[in-house]
């Protein structure tokens, strides 16, 4: 679907689609653009809005929150610690001392924006001046050289991350911060002109043609900063155009089923941050660029539900940092809303349930994101009127098959048993080249009652490797650390070529030929897994040819759920069990919980298993069966 945003200018100014170049939109992004300096999209801090239309709880959480910030010193970070990354690795250190300071920032505006009463000023004024001295605003990951420089202004996520909480505090805050003195207002919008909108505007970064979240999640900071600091309407407009481009390369890098390769972990910073970008032109253009009715960006904010499995829990295929509510409220209702889906607004208002979101305000807005996304929130803010009214509920989907990224997933509640359990089973297919890849085709999750049996573990704490010839060497990134086949002795390769073919689909079952994820050295040439959900257990078949038996094959099972072999055939889930044929397989059973880091930890608990069914025939054509009961 090309250019669907390019195009959409074009049509809503009634002209045809195609009939000019990319080049000439910016005459007519000029025709419909808000002027510099006009974009108001958001009530400022101060006006009644805040105070008659958010909830007297709602503000006092917010409150709350900032006063723990109040009068707080901040924190200088240390070019020692940003070097920590090109000498040993580590690149957790400063971004926690980064963050930390931009939540101290995000906190206190807020809080006087609920309050209203001039009392976080003094505190802002000093964070912003402190944010301006910094040399560069974004993390050693991101940046060639061991300590920033001032003469390389590179735009990475969170220099532009920083620029957009920057310049919406100055935008709610403006009337105040200008009492005290309008030069900090001038030297803020200097430092993003200086930071991002000039490096941005002049320079061809590869981010501007990915398929992957830095586009839309850099852009939707840079679009906030042109709209909301930028004087000269030549730049402006040229910004607005490169924006549009680049947002085009990220929309026709998706299928039709919108389904996000990076894992559902990263939705909120592609397909969410797609919208932001939208609802930010929308307003900016009194509704000239209105994408609400395309399909595929409709199918790309389903995505946030149909990953979903249930008890707060969702799908952690990829470079998952979290096993639970990925999906924040502060941009799940306003994407919902512009987008007219009922399932998701009905999502949101379940998760604000959930959450308690009338008295916990704060703690979900500390929560949405690496710091507190500012802009998100008062957008969503300004909408909560309508958030109230909506009726709580959890999407739990009966089935869903995404058939360009090939996750299928099914749901059965039991209603007729004396002790009823709900079975919940996804797979995944695709390839070993996708954005943020783990080696996983083919991989298996079950959850029972809406906890984890079988788990996909994720990713850990990121470093130098994450990203480099080694990342493969991580054993996150590692098929024998899926729920998985171990094939002749030889995991899973890497890479675009190695992929599944999907053999059959149905709403209860999938099966997958994973044959082509294997490197020639696994001497396979059939691999047909069927995973097959019934009334109170989750059945998997392995049907497999190999070219020749060369070393033993293993089927293995990630879990949280201490295993306990009963029996030969049974092994113990706590109240499930996996059930195999003793005659085909035997078991063991590996702690693997030495292996966590306080990320993945702090998702799935402190213990952590490998359960390993080993193959004992040396046949070259087999049929195995196994159940989740």
């Amino acid at each position: 679907m090309k250019r669907i945003l390019a195009a959409s200018i074009l049509l809503l100014a009634a002209i045809t689609a195609g009939a000019q170049r990319f080049a000439d939109f910016m005459s007519e992004i000029g025709s419909v653009l808000v002027a510099p300096g006009q974009y108001a999209p958001l009530p400022r801090a101060g006006e009644a809005f805040w105070r008659d239309s958010v909830p007297q709880t709602v503000r006092q959480s917010y409150i709350k929150y900032g006063e723990r910030y109040a009068g707080q010193p901040w924190t200088a970070l240390p070019a020692t610690v940003f070097a920590e990354f090109k000498t040993n690795g580590n690149r957790v250190n400063y971004e926690q001392l980064c963050f930390e300071k931009r939540r101290q920032l995000a906190a206190l505006a807020m809080a006087e924006v609920a309050e209203g009463k001039g009392r976080f000023i003094g505190d802002v004024v000093n964070g912003l001046q402190s944010l301006c001295e910094e040399t560069w605003w974004g993390i050693p990951a991101h940046y060639g050289k061991k300590v920033p420089v001032s003469g390389d202004q590179t735009v990475d996520l969170f220099s532009a991350e920083t620029a957009g909480l920057v310049a919406w505090t100055a935008y709610i805050l403006g009337p105040q911060l200008d009492k005290f003195t309008p030069l900090l207002c001038q030297r803020v919008k200097g430092e993003i002109q200086r930071r991002i909108l000039t490096p941005a505007l002049k320079t061809n970064y590869w981010w501007k043609t990915a398929g992957m979240n830095w586009n839309p999640w850099i852009c939707s900071n840079w679009l906030a900063c042109v709209l909301l600091c930028e004087s000269d309407r030549q730049r402006q407009v040229e910004a607005v155009s490169q924006i549009l481009k680049a947002l085009d390369a990220f929309t026709d890098s998706y299928k039709a089923d919108g389904g996000c390769d990076e894992g559902p972990g990263y939705w909120d910073r592609a397909a969410a941050s797609l919208y932001e970008c939208m609802a930010m032109l929308d307003a900016a253009t009194n509704g000239r660029i209105n994408l609400r009715g395309n399909a595929k960006i409709k199918a790309m904010a389903q995505y946030c539900y149909k990953t979903y499995i249930g008890n707060g829990y969702v799908l952690s295929f990829a470079d998952s940092h979290d096993n639970r509510y990925m999906q924040q409220l502060n941009i799940v209702y306003p994407f919902a809303r512009y987008m007219g889906d009922q399932t998701m607004r009905q999502f949101a208002a379940y998760i604000g349930a959930d959450k308690d979101f009338l008295h916990q305000a704060a703690t979900l807005y500390d929560k949405s994101g690496n710091f507190p996304t500012l802009g998100r929130e008062l957008f969503f803010l300004s909408t909560i009127g309508d958030f109230l009214r909506e009726q709580p509920r959890e999407p739990l989907l009966s089935n869903v098959w995404l058939p360009d990224l090939q996750i299928w997933t099914a749901r059965t509640p039991i209603t007729h048993h004396p002790s009823p359990i709900t079975l919940f089973a996804a797979m995944k297919g695709g390839t070993n080249g996708e954005s943020h890849n783990h080696n996983d085709v083919g991989q298996v999750v079950v959850y029972a009652d809406g906890e984890p049996l079988l788990i996909d573990p994720g990713v850990g704490e990121y470093t130098s490797k994450t990203f480099s010839g080694e990342r493969y060497s991580i054993w996150t990134m590692q098929s024998g650390y899926h729920n998985l086949p171990q094939i002749n002795g030889c995991d899973q390769k890497d890479g675009k070529q190695y992929g599944a073919r999907v053999v059959g689909v149905k709403s209860n079952q999938l099966t997958l030929d994973i044959a082509g994820a294997y490197p020639e050295q696994a001497a396979v040439s059939s691999w047909k897994r069927t995973v097959k959900l019934a009334a109170r257990q989750v059945t998997v078949t392995e049907q497999y040819v190999l070219k020749a038996w060369q070393a033993p094959t293993r089927l293995m099972f990630m879990t949280t759920v201490e295993p306990v072999i009963a029996h030969q055939g049974t092994i113990a889930l706590g109240n499930h069990a996996l059930n195999y044929n003793p005659d085909q397989l035997s078991a063991t059973v590996e702690d693997i919980s030495p292996k966590l880091d306080p990320l993945l930890r702090g998702m799935w608990g402190q213990k952590m298993y490998r359960i390993v069914l080993t193959v004992m025939s040396h046949d070259t054509k087999g049929k195995i069966q196994y159940s989740i009961r």
